[in-house]
């Protein structure tokens, strides 16, 4: 496949409306108006946050608070810098109760598509962001937690051997300036189990059978806090209380790192630059994983998306075949 010069041209691209914003202190102090118990949390060791994603998340949550968009007591924060996997970089945080709870969270997948460049990521640390439809990546920036929806995603065997329906609560986002397009790339949260269908079963009474009583059939997989299509998936058992913390009750998600900060740490660890004294702030075990990350803009990379689904249409989807248990 011909290679697409915008594409290449996007690591000098990404740079240009960040330069301002990156010079923010990414290290700044935590503020003189956090408790001693909340400031026992905060640091680079596993469960704790870093004073940079603190310092953001308390100024959306009170920013939101103001205008009367959450009454909520807690609020959220996510480190997309931290691992994955086991790693507990997803925060809640309700100061009125003086509690603060870390968790494992997913990041999104990415795509890596044969004759574009890859911007995948492992599961374990995230190199490549992006708020690109059908880039799979995830955006950081400020959320508001919205409405909840829930879908069927098929049928499997639970745990005493019985056909149960999966249907998978969705916490829907919105978001402002780079992750305003939340809704349209459906972003938000949700727990990390899905159905991967193998057959069609019929069930004629289940009121998700199709128009012949067929229901999709397939193997539960529970990939707990591994990666996502962009959004924040979270462990099934965490998910249940986090749900019902959000339900009817919105409160904010901030999510670190934004497109200026990864411009600026991309710069800073491309020049040899001390992060600490730029007062740029990416959790060392992943940098030092990752070499340095990549934001990918909607405006260039979406055109090209669109163009690589264009020149390859997906091939006409076949119906399950019917369960041989049946």
């Amino acid at each position: 496949m011909r290679s697409i010069p915008p594409l290449l041209a996007l690591a000098g691209l990404i740079g240009v409306a960040a330069v301002v914003a990156a010079s923010r202190s990414f290290a700044a102090p935590q503020g003189s108006d956090v408790r001693p118990w909340l400031s026992a949390h905060v640091g680079m060791g596993d469960g704790q946050i870093a004073p940079a994603v603190l310092q953001r998340a308390r100024a959306l949550y009170q920013r939101k608070s103001n205008e009367g968009a959450v009454k909520n007591p807690c609020y959220f924060a996510m480190d997309a810098t931290r691992p994955a996997g086991s790693g507990k970089r997803f925060y809640v945080i309700c100061e009125a109760g003086q509690t603060f709870r870390a968790l494992p969270s997913g990041h999104g997948t990415g795509r890596k598509l044969p004759g574009l460049p890859d911007f995948s990521n492992t599961p374990r640390c995230a190199k490549n962001f992006s708020n690109a439809m059908d880039s799979k990546l995830s955006t950081g920036g400020a959320y508001v937690t919205a409405e909840i929806r829930t879908s069927f995603k098929g049928y499997y065997r639970d745990a005493a051997g019985k056909f149960a329906p999966l249907n998978r609560a969705f916490i829907l986002f919105d978001g402002e300036a780079d992750t305003a397009n939340a809704r349209k790339r459906d972003i938000g949260g949700h727990p990390g189990v899905i159905v991967s269908p193998i057959c069609r079963m019929k069930a004629p009474s289940s009121p998700y059978a199709d128009r012949d009583g067929y229901v999709p059939y397939g193997k539960l997989i529970d990939y707990g806090a591994d990666r996502s299509n962009g959004c924040t998936s979270w462990l099934p058992v965490d998910f249940d209380w986090i749900l019902k913390s959000v339900e009817n009750n919105p409160t904010t998600l901030y999510i670190y790192p934004e497109s200026n900060d990864i411009v600026a740490v991309g710069r800073a660890v491309k020049s040899g630059q001390s992060l600490a004294r730029a007062g740029l702030y990416w959790n060392a075990d992943c940098l030092k994983e990752i070499g340095y990350p990549n934001f990918w803009p909607r405006q260039t990379l979406e055109p090209i998306l669109a163009k690589y689904k264009r020149d390859h249409p997906p091939p006409t989807p076949q119906p399950l075949p019917i369960c041989k248990m049946q």
